[in-house]
């Protein structure tokens, strides 16, 4: 009993983990306790605060909103080198964009980002990295091993060096269509450590088979924050075993991804389903899927938050992929 009671206290005293909300508001950056805010697409203006990032995926809803994330403390921020950062409450948000063309490719781009991620995270006592998103300009492009993506998981690998040594972090890894060629990563990390989650209907994406690639991708499927508040969600598609499925049909995709999703919150011993506090991103290979998708996930999942976004997934013959949160 006084066991429980300890570690119940334990738990209590873990930062709670950011609220992250979709909201119009025109200047969140106002708010002391803002950590960082997104926009989305070619329409969102550019902002010299370090707290903010401008994601070159496009929503299919107009006007898009913003995603903001906050939260129990003031924010401070800065720029160290390529990384923008802002740090409160015991958290850290951290970005760094690289344009490829002075990279050395992708390849080359992907490992000087997590290089110089890397050798910032070691200044931080926000050194527990717990989520991870990677969007990368057309994806899919290349046969074999000289596919972009394959390319960017050999850079990924080489910069992190033992970065994940102690075990990956939750991930997304999403094609743009941005004109020029940038390699975009921002991260979510803590003082205190998470708690990996896999799925059992998935092979774990570094045991994935040669088939995939020369490196094998380095994410959790899940993340349970440290407070265990909330599950970060993975970029997460119809995958099962390692082989994708439904090719062709992206309703029939998006079904599978929802079984994957719920088969991942009852692994973390998260309530089942999601609800208004629960905003998730799906996104969706082509533009003309767009309109079916949508209709299906709010039929499916009614009153959850979810942002519609133009973007590729890491296999060309997936159609639709979801990440997000799950909070208690």
């Amino acid at each position: 009993m006084v066991q429980a009671s300890e570690n119940l206290q334990a738990t209590l005293d873990l930062p709670r983990t950011p609220r992250v909300t979709y909201r119009m508001t025109p200047s969140p950056l106002a708010e002391a306790e803002t950590l960082a805010v997104f926009g989305f697409g070619a329409g969102t203006p550019d902002h010299d605060d370090p707290r903010w990032l401008r994601v070159p995926l496009e929503c299919f809803d107009a006007p898009a909103p913003v995603e903001v994330w906050q939260v129990d403390g003031t924010v401070i921020c800065g720029r160290q080198h390529n990384v923008r950062w802002s740090a409160g409450g015991g958290w850290l948000f951290a970005s760094i964009e690289l344009d490829e063309r002075v990279a050395g490719g992708i390849e080359g781009a992907a490992r000087q980002a997590y290089a110089e991620l890397r050798q910032f995270m070691r200044t931080r006592d926000e050194r527990y990295v717990l989520r991870i998103w990677n969007y990368v300009a057309d994806i899919n492009i290349g046969d074999g091993d000289t596919e972009r993506y394959k390319q960017f998981c050999d850079g990924r690998a080489a910069g992190c060096g033992d970065f994940f040594a102690d075990g990956f972090p939750a991930a997304t890894a999403i094609g743009h269509h941005h004109r020029e060629p940038i390699l975009q990563i921002y991260l979510l990390a803590c003082m205190d450590v998470g708690t990996a989650v896999e799925n059992p209907r998935q092979v774990s994406a570094w045991r994935y088979p040669r088939q995939y690639g020369r490196t094998s991708p380095g994410f959790a499927r899940g993340m349970l924050m440290p407070a265990r508040d909330a599950l970060a969600i993975s970029g997460t598609a119809a995958v099962v075993g390692h082989a994708s499925a439904h090719a062709g049909n992206p309703e029939a995709q998006l079904e599978e991804t929802l079984l994957n999703l719920e088969s991942l919150l009852a692994t973390a011993d998260m309530p089942a389903g999601f609800d208004t506090h629960s905003p998730l991103k799906a996104y969706v290979r082509h533009a003309t899927d767009a309109g079916r998708v949508g209709e299906m996930i709010r039929r499916r999942l009614p009153g959850v938050p979810v942002l519609l976004l133009h973007g590729d997934v890491c296999r060309r013959e997936l159609l639709v992929e979801i990440d997000g949160w799950r909070f208690k």
